[in-house]
Order: structure tokens, then C-alpha cells, then sequence
């Protein structure tokens, strides 16, 4: 800072004057007066540098806040940066874990369907199932109704076989006819001779069918009639004698001979 000059302290006689005083001057009877230039000098002097030091300190403190508010920008950018791209990681992680549970979402719904479509397909074979159970169980029964008849008349034609042996010997004689195998192990073929008067030899039979529980006639030669046939049947059947049988269709050759 530049600094004028100060007057001297003091005043001086004017030494422009060539007049010598005759006697003390009125400027000699003025008391001297400090205006004290030299203390303010210091004191400036000193105000101004304490006043360029506050300067220099308060620049230093911006350039320092400056700095540290820079630092702390960045800092807080990086955060920022930071955060973003963590927030990032976050969204693609929430979309692939969306992604992942629409998915097993969907293979839940798929598994469900082929869950309900499997039960509904073991319940129709159930019920298939239970059906032919009983569809086999019924067969079983009747089955077995049946083996039970068969063997019932099985044992009834057995025991009346022999009982019927001596009287089937002597009608085989008296009846003038044999017994055949018709082929089947449930037929017989019986063959008449001597019922034709024309022909003595001239032979007439019919096939016995026993397969069921009641006599039944297949063949027959010559034909006769069907319902004179079913006639005989009838008795026999009532009667359960097979002699019966034997008359009765020997009678109906005979007259289909004659006619």
C-alpha cells in the first residue's frame, strides 16, 4: 500500500522571513502539538497486515471448501453412479426373477392339467376297472351255474344210463334199431331198421343232441315233422325217460314211411 508523507511534528519558525524578531513571536508561545502520525503509521501498518493475512486465510479457507465441496460432489456422483447401477442390478434381477416365476407359474398350471387329466384318466379305468370285475364276476357266476347244471344232469343221465342199460339192451332188441356216434362226444345217432314193409333193410335214424340240459333232435332221416318231433321232446323232457324218446320217434318213422 503506498503511504504519503507526514509533516514533521513539530512547527517550525517560517524561515522565509529575513525580518529578524525583536521579540518572542506569537508562534513561539503556541504550545507544540503531537498529532502522533508515527503511532498511526505503525498501527496501519499493522491493520493492513493482519487485514492481508484474514485476506489470505479466508481465500484459503474457499479454495479449501471449494476443494472439499468438489470432493464431495464427486463423491456424492459416484454414490449416485453407484446406486443407479445397483439399482440397475436390482431391476434386472426383480425382471429375471418375474420372469422365472411367470414361468414356473406357468409349469405349475401344466402340471396341474396333467395332474386332472391323469386322475380323470385313473378314474375312467377305475370304473372300467370295477366294471369288468363285476362283468367277469357275473360271467363266473353263470359259469359256474352252469358247470353246476351240466354236472347235475351230467350225474342225472349217468345214473339213469344205468339204470336204462338192461331196458335199453332189451329196446335196442325188441326196437330193431343201434346206437351210433354222431362225431360229437353230446350226440348220439340212433339207426331203425324194419319199418318199412316194403323194405326190411331200409334204415331211418336221428341224431340226439345232449350238449344242453333238455333233449333236443338235429337231424333226422327221412324228415319228419317239426312240430310232431318237438311233441316227443316234450315228453321226454317232462318224463326225463329216454325209452320214451325211442318209441316215439320209431312210431313217427313208421308212419312217414307209410305215407
Amino acid at each position: 500500500m503506498s503511504r504519503k508523507s507526514v509533516m514533521p511534528a513539530t512547527f517550525e519558525p517560517s524561515m522565509s522571513t529575513s525580518r529578524q524578531p525583536l521579540g518572542p513571536s506569537l508562534a513561539d508561545t503556541l504550545p507544540s502539538i503531537n498529532f502522533g502520525f508515527d503511532e498511526l503509521r505503525d498501527r496501519m501498518a499493522k491493520f493492513t497486515e493482519k487485514f492481508d493475512a484474514f485476506i489470505e486465510q479466508g481465500r484459503k479457507r474457499v479454495l479449501e471448501e471449494r476443494n472439499q465441496f468438489r470432493m464431495n460432489v464427486a463423491e456424492l456422483q459416484e454414490d449416485q453412479r453407484m446406486k443407479k447401477k445397483d439399482i440397475e442390478i436390482l431391476q434386472l434381477k426383480t425382471n429375471t426373477y418375474q420372469q422365472t416365476m411367470a414361468k414356473e407359474a406357468a409349469e405349475t398350471r401344466e402340471m396341474q392339467q396333467a395332474i386332472a387329466s391323469l386322475t380323470e384318466q385313473r378314474d375312467k379305468q377305475a370304473a372300467m376297472r370295477d366294471a369288468l370285475k363285476e362283468q367277469i364276476a357275473a360271467t363266473q357266476r353263470e359259469i359256474d351255474a352252469r358247470l353246476a347244471a351240466q354236472r347235475a344232469h351230467a350225474a342225472q343221465l349217468e345214473a339213469q344210463a344205468r339204470y336204462n342199460v338192461p331196458e335199453l339192451d332189451f329196446w335196442v332188441t325188441n326196437l330193431c334199431m343201434r346206437i351210433e356216434g354222431a362225431g360229437a362226444e353230446d350226440r348220439l345217432k340212433f339207426v331203425y331198421t324194419h319199418i318199412d314193409e316194403r323194405n326190411w333193410e331200409r334204415e331211418a335214424w336221428f341224431e340226439l343232441s345232449m350238449s344242453g340240459r333238455d333233449y333236443d333232435v338235429r337231424h333226422c332221416r327221412p324228415k319228419l315233422e317239426r312240430e310232431k318231433v318237438e311233441k316227443v321232446l316234450d315228453r321226454v323232457n317232462e318224463t326225463r325217460e329216454l325209452v320214451v324218446l325211442l318209441k316215439g320217434m320209431r312210431e313217427l318213422f313208421v308212419e312217414a314211411m307209410k305215407s
